[in-house]
Parts: C-alpha cells; sequence; structure tokens
C-alpha cells in the first residue's frame, strides 16, 4: 500500500463503523478513499444534490442543517454524513457547511453499499447512527412529521412475498433473490404465520455454518414474531423495531398478514427528522462513552420538545433511551464477569417501565432470579451485577433511588418464587404502610433476560388485584396522599421547603398523583397496559368510570406533562440544571388557566376514587 493509504487505513480504524472490518477489507476501502480540503465558511454539500460518496470528518469540524437553515448538528473528528442520502434516494437530506478549515475523506458508493451488504455491524450502523436522535412533531402546522400520526399501512407498497414453511432454505433463498426482498414471511398450511427469515438469517445461520441447500427453511427461521398492525403508527412502529432490536415486521390486518415493514422503509419515509438517538448507544464499549451521550440525549429531549412532540412520543422515547442504556451497561457487565450462572431477569420500574420517562429522572429496578438461585453460591454475581449497572447508570444521568429501589439492595434481588409470594402478600394482606412504598411496583418492565417472568407476575397481580377489593381500596387510599396544589378559590398551593419554595412541585403534585390513580383502575379492569394514557384506553372501554371522566383525565395529563416538559428543556436550553419544579410566575397565562383546570380534574378523579373503592365495597 502507498504512505497515504496507510494513513487512511489506520485512521479509520480507529472509528466505528470501520473499527469492526477485517484488515483486508479495511485495506480495500482505504485504497479508493480520496481527500478534500474546505476553507472554513465553505458549503460541502447542499439540500437536493446527488450524493455519491460517504463523507467522513478527518480533521476540523462540520455543521449539517435542516433544509429550512436551521442546524441539526455538529459533527468532529471520526464523524460520519451522508450516509443518508445514499440510503435513501440518493440526493443531500442535510446541509453541510465546514465550520472551520477542514479535510473531508471521500468513500465511493459502490463500496459503501458493499460494505452494507456483507457487515451487518457495518449496515446497523449507518443505519441507526445518525438515525440516533428521536424527534417526532404532533403538532397541526403545516410541516408536521407524518411518522408521527400516519399508520404504516402508507408504507405498504408492494403485496407480501411468503412462503411455505416446508420449503428448503435454497428455495427461500431463489425467492428472496427473484423479488429483490431482505425478508420472507414463512406460513404454515393454514395460512398463519411461521416464522420469518432474513439476509441476516441467511448469513448467521446458513452461511457461516455451511449448512446443506436442502436444509429445511423452519430450521434457521426465527419464530418469535413481534408484529404491528396496519392501523399502528409509524412512530410506534420505531419504537418496536429498536425495543425488540429487530429490522423487520409483520403488518397484520385481523391476524391476517398482509404486508412486511423493514427499517429502511422508514428511514426512506422519513425525510426531514432523524429518528433515534438509541442507535449510538449500543456502539459504545466503556461505560465513559456511555456516559459523553449525555449531552446528546438532553439535546434530544429538547429538540423533541422544540418540534412539538407530545408527551407519549417523548415518554416513550425517552424511556426507549434509558432501556437501552440499561441493556448496553448489562451487556457490558457480563463481558467483564462472565456469563450470569443462572438464569435471570433485570426489571426496569416506575416511569421507565410506564414509558413515562423525562429528562429528570432517577433509577428504580429490581432482579428477578432463577428459582435455584443459592446466595451463597450466586449472588456475590448479582450484586456485582447490580452495582455495576447501578453505577453505570447514575454516570450516565439516571441518579441513585433515594428510596434504594435499585437491584443493590438485596430486598429487591431474589429468586422469581419470592416475588411472587411478595406480591400476594401485598395484595392478600393489604397494609397501608407495605404499599405506600410498594406501588412502584405495580409498574414493571422487563429489560433483559427471562423476561416472561414479568409477563407471568402480571398475569398474577391482575388475577389476584381484581379478585382483591380490599386490596384495591389500600391502593386507592394510598394514591390520595399526593393531592393537586390548588386552594379553595382556585389560588396556586406553593411548595415550602426551602429550596424550592414558593414553587409547584409538577410530578409530585400533577403527573404522580394522575398515575397513581389510573394504576388503580387499571388494575381494577384487568389491565395488562403499564403506560397511563393505553390504561386509561382500557378503562374507557368499561363503565368503571363516570362518562366523560376518561378524557378528562387524558386531556389533564397531557397537558401537566407538557408544561413540566417544556419547563424542563427551557432550562437545559439556558444552562440551568432542569428539575420538576416551576415558579407559577413563569407560567403563560394560557398555562397557569389551563393548569387549573386540569388540577381540578385531578381532585375530581381523586374523589371518585375515594368513594369508588372501598374495603367492604366490591370492585
Amino acid at each position: 500500500m502507498e504512505v497515504e493509504h496507510i494513513e487512511i487505513r489506520d485512521f479509520l480504524l480507529r472509528y466505528p463503523p470501520f473499527d469492526t472490518l477485517p484488515e483486508d477489507t479495511l485495506n480495500h476501502v482505504a485504497s479508493h478513499t480520496e481527500v478534500a480540503y474546505f476553507k472554513a465558511g465553505s458549503r460541502i454539500l447542499e439540500f437536493g444534490q446527488p450524493i455519491h460518496d460517504l463523507y467522513i470528518v478527518r480533521s476540523g469540524a462540520v455543521e449539517l442543517y435542516r433544509r429550512n437553515g436551521e442546524l441539526y448538528n455538529r459533527l468532529s473528528e471520526g464523524a460520519i454524513f451522508g450516509n443518508f442520502g445514499l440510503l435513501m434516494n440518493g440526493r443531500t437530506r442535510f446541509p453541510a457547511t465546514a465550520l472551520e478549515d477542514t479535510l473531508v475523506y471521500f468513500v465511493p458508493e459502490r463500496i459503501f453499499h458493499q460494505l452494507c451488504e456483507q457487515y451487518e455491524t457495518f449496515s446497523d450502523y449507518v443505519e441507526l447512527e445518525n438515525t440516533a436522535r428521536l424527534r417526532q412533531a404532533v403538532s397541526e402546522v403545516e410541516h408536521n412529521n407524518e411518522l408521527m400520526t400516519a399508520a404504516v399501512s402508507k408504507l405498504l407498497a408492494r403485496e407480501l412475498i411468503t412462503l411455505s414453511v416446508e420449503a428448503t432454505v435454497h428455495e427461500a433463498a431463489q425467492q428472496m433473490k427473484e423479488d429483490s426482498v431482505s425478508s420472507l414471511l414463512l406460513l404454515n398450511a393454514d395460512g398463519s404465520m411461521a416464522g420469518i427469515i432474513t439476509d441476516r438469517d441467511l448469513r448467521t445461520r446458513f452461511i457461516a455454518p455451511r449448512l446443506s441447500f436442502d436444509t429445511p427453511v423452519k430450521d434457521i427461521m426465527s419464530t418469535d414474531l413481534i408484529s404491528v398492525d396496519r392501523n399502528d403508527r409509524m412512530f410506534e412502529a420505531m419504537l418496536m423495531m429498536l425495543r425488540h432490536n429487530v429490522h423487520h415486521l409483520p403488518v397484520l390486518h385481523g391476524r391476517r398478514p398482509i404486508g412486511m415493514l423493514a427499517l429502511s422503509d422508514l428511514v426512506r419515509h422519513e425525510s426531514k427528522n432523524s429518528l433515534f438517538v438509541v442507535g449510538s448507544i449500543f456502539h459504545k464499549n466503556t461505560v465513559e462513552e456511555l456516559q459523553a451521550l449525555q449531552n446528546d440525549v438532553k439535546a434530544s429531549f429538547v429538540r423533541m420538545v422544540n418540534e412539538d412532540a407530545n408527551s407519549r412520543m417523548i415518554g416513550s422515547a425517552m424511556a426507549v433511551i434509558g432501556r437501552s442504556f440499561k441493556q448496553r451497561l448489562l451487556e457490558l457487565a457480563e463481558e467483564a464477569l462472565g456469563p450470569a450462572p443462572i438464569p435471570y431477569c433485570f426489571l426496569a420500574l416506575g416511569s421507565m417501565a410506564r414509558e413515562e420517562q423525562l429528562i429528570v429522572t432517577d433509577q428504580d429496578n429490581a432482579l428477578i432470579l432463577d428459582n435455584r438461585f443459592d446466595p451463597a453460591v450466586h449472588d456475590e454475581y448479582f450484586q456485582k451485577l447490580a452495582q455495576f449497572v447501578s453505577d453505570g447508570l447514575a454516570a450516565c444521568g439516571y441518579s441513585y433511588c433515594t428510596g434504594e429501589i435499585m437491584a443493590t439492595n438485596p430486598k429487591w434481588r431474589k429468586p422469581l418464587r419470592d416475588w411472587e409470594a411478595m406480591f400476594h402478600d401485598w395484595i392478600d394482606n393489604p397494609k397501608a404502610e407495605a404499599l405506600l412504598h410498594s406501588s412502584i411496583f405495580f409498574d414493571l418492565d422487563g429489560v433483559w433476560g427471562e423476561t416472561d417472568w414479568v409477563e407471568q407476575l402480571k398475569t398474577q397481580i391482575l388475577r389476584e388485584a381484581q379478585a382483591s377489593p380490599r386490596f384495591l381500596a389500600y391502593l386507592a387510599r394510598n394514591a390520595l396522599n399526593r393531592t393537586p396544589p390548588l386552594g379553595f378559590f382556585k389560588n396556586f398551593v406553593m411548595e415550602q421547603d426551602g429550596k424550592h419554595n414558593n414553587s409547584i412541585n409538577l410530578k409530585r403534585r400533577g403527573t404522580a398523583p394522575l398515575a397513581d390513580l389510573i394504576r388503580v383502575h387499571a388494575l381494577a379492569v384487568g389491565s395488562r397496559e403499564q403506560n397511563s394514557f393505553e390504561r386509561l384506553n382500557d378503562m374507557m372501554e368499561t363503565r368503571i368510570l363516570p362518562e366523560g371522566s376518561g378524557p378528562n383525565l387524558r386531556d389533564a395529563m397531557e397537558f401537566i406533562s407538557m408544561v413540566r416538559i417544556r419547563h424542563q428543556a427551557l432550562d437545559l436550553e439556558a444552562g440551568r440544571e432542569p428539575d420538576n419544579n416551576i415558579e407559577p410566575d413563569s407560567l403563560s397565562h394560557f398555562e397557569r388557566r389551563n393548569l387549573k383546570d386540569a388540577f381540578q380534574v385531578v381532585i375530581n378523579a381523586q374523589t371518585f376514587l375515594k368513594f369508588r373503592y372501598q374495603p367492604k365495597r366490591s370492585s
């Protein structure tokens, strides 16, 4: 190799996604890479300009802009750009300008696509890394982001390609080649879904182990299918892909498959806003690298607010980000400590489980362990794992729980049978004091490991809670402990706790009481949902609420949440540490008026809750 190519190779080796490529491949890339100089202030790419190369910042800095001229992102040494233009329609999405004197490497389009096809880690990175800032808009303005409101059916531009589950792998590969698709849905004789096969399955389960062409396709297919309904929103489909780490989702009409949605479909459709901050998390290899993403997370939060995303979308996005931090930390923990000696499930509790997490949050987590758990043999490992994850989360901005509801606490690190017994005792023998500190455990989600155990617990909880009016009455009583900050004459009642004197805590006095009372009703009607808005939907399908109060609760939750969210974003933009407190003087007239109306809805709902659930009254 020539000297300049060796220099290019050594540089690329330091940065993802090139750092995982084989040496021969990296040498090939370097030998075809060109370099150009851009003076500070000069334009590198114009919006809509045809693009034929992947751009890599060799030195200097580059700014990317949205089509309306607003700054989108600032890139430094090692960063890539132009990948979305190459992946979609071959045209520039984000205009680029040299912020300072800058050298840029150019990797030809042909080689870029070869790398995407041949190396999964490379394709995953370029598809997700720059989609790392999840943003969406739900306002009714002209530039509303359709991804957040449109149904996935809008993306189904071709007929669903299927194959019998009795076919061979060779037949499946031929079908995929003929139809130019990256996945096939495999059907049973009765037309029901049996599984899915993707390019990734062919590479990892067929080509790598050198199986015979006559291998039955069912031997290598994926059977744990995650699907979406044709009326689900694109936003929900994207969150589902990230949460389950899949790139293809069968689309159903009823129970009948009608299409296949791929991540690339969403990427091509998305033309204005980036989608996820999550992708970058899974490419970090140390706690320090994860910690460095805090500013990206904050920037993503502010961007969502400024683009008029609603609280449901922001809460879901921040929960997915938080869950991804946990998952990556657990991967790193297992790399450091070795494989777990017995199966386990890492739990998220509270706002993360409800997908109502914001930028100001602590960590609430726990561990379910296999029933073979022997403290003398196994607990040292799980204590270290819990400590690694908890410390990592704290480093990434998720503060330690002051109530010690964390897996580092031996009380919340126990086998499945003990969790089952604990929930049974809480429900069968309810005590006000015990439930006061345990209500958070009724919002639970499996983040890692044996997540089916969480579903078992949810089934038990719903079965026993619905059969125990006494438990619901105690839980309702505790839900009345936090009241809205509204006085007799509808004036705001201020906090008087020193640091936040003469302010209103919108979490403690607003969204938390709402989540508490919604939880009680949700358990009473047997809802398996965790999110408050989804629980409200289930509740409104029953007669458990007075007529009209369901939509009122939904509006109150949305408005209080958005005031809280907007003011946290304002704090971040002003360089202040965000919190949940707000001074009424900083509120607009519109916010003050509507907050009072929202708090009154909560007061009315708490009054109903008080009389709806009584120990001697059936639910």
